[in-house]
């Protein structure tokens, strides 16, 4: 989307009367800087900011972070799609090679927990970039004797796989946080073996 289509799905906005949203604030997200200064400069222009507020403004925007804020790190990291038992194999033997662990999320589109839980293990991926690689692999989308072969009962599913094997499984059936936090300790789990 183009900053000029932006800022024209920003102005009803700036004309919304409500009691519960102030007309004198605009809200928007992961935004640009680029977008902030044309968003601050038609406001300017249209004169329905003080000077003050979008001086402040854009020059938040203009220094780009927070100060002591690492940024080198990924804050989530996609899980990377297992099509079929061919490239299931190849990775598990490319894990073994590089004696790195692998966790699998196991899952299916229509799955509600699953569809929850995906964006949390995304975070948790980040967390152990790069010694643990985290993928997905949808259900529906794989032949049913690769599901057969992982052992895999129900969804969303979590294994951790080395040296060609599965190490460890948690069944996500509750809490996606819960589930998060038994994926953790089971990684930590295999570290420490």
């Amino acid at each position: 989307m183009s900053d000029a289509a932006r800022l024209v799905a920003i102005s009803p906005l700036q004309s919304l009367k409500s009691p519960y949203l102030p007309s004198t604030r605009v809200v928007f997200s992961s935004c640009g800087s680029r977008f902030v200064s044309d968003l601050c400069d038609s406001l300017k222009r249209q004169g329905n900011v003080d000077g003050g507020r979008v001086k402040a403004i854009t020059n938040s925007s203009q220094q780009g972070s927070i100060q002591g804020l690492d940024t080198s790190s990924p804050v989530s990291i996609e899980l990377k799609p297992i099509l079929n038992e061919t490239q299931f194999d190849r990775m598990i033997a490319e894990a073994e090679q590089l004696e790195e662990s692998v966790v699998i999320l196991w899952m299916a589109k229509w799955c509600r927990k699953c569809i929850y839980l995906k964006p949390k293990l995304e975070k948790l991926a980040a967390d152990y970039h790069p010694r643990v690689k985290f993928y997905c692999i949808d259900v529906n989308n794989v032949p049913y004797k690769l599901v057969v072969r992982a052992g895999v009962m129900k969804m969303p599913t979590i294994q951790l796989w080395k040296d060609s094997k599965k190490h460890g499984e948690v069944i996500g059936g509750h809490k996606a946080y819960l589930v998060v936090s038994e994926v953790r300790d089971m990684i930590e789990g295999e570290d420490e073996s």
